[in-house]
């Protein structure tokens, strides 16, 4: 048989294709996961986005920051729409609160070691975002 009429790969052209793509996977699946987990960090962002308009609304209805989430939110509302982040306030009513969206144990954002906890301070109308900004996607 020529040269000419020979069809399909050999066996070396086989795993150099393989390996070429699994090289450019290895590369590519910590940027994606990286990526993921920053989007994933929406769901905290927008949890505590909403606490943080309840609590102005509730600061001028009322003189103060509420103590308590429920009053917020409803009672069983401590997770953030996705369900990705227990929220709960820290500390503080009055002038001032924290409120705080922990990753959950065993869940996706578990593992995101710069971020597994995203904060929001409120005092007297401003807000303070932690523990970075870019927690905070910014």
């Amino acid at each position: 048989m020529s040269p000419r009429c020979r069809r399909g790969f050999t066996v070396i052209e086989v795993t150099i294709a393989v390996a070429v793509a699994a090289l450019l996977v290895a590369v590519a699946w910590p940027s994606m996961q990286a990526q993921l987990m920053r989007a994933r960090r929406a769901d905290a962002i927008g949890a505590l986005t909403r606490v943080q308009a309840a609590q102005e609304q509730y600061r001028a209805r009322f003189g103060s920051y509420s103590p308590d989430l429920t009053a917020l939110r409803g009672p069983g509302s401590s997770r953030s729409p996705e369900g990705l982040y227990e929220i709960a306030l820290q500390d503080g009513a009055g002038d001032a609160v924290t409120v705080a969206a922990r990753a959950l144990p065993g869940g996706s954002q578990a593992r995101d070691s710069e971020c597994r906890q995203i904060t929001l301070q409120l005092n007297q109308g401003m807000a303070d975002f932690g523990p970075t900004a870019r927690c905070w996607n910014r």
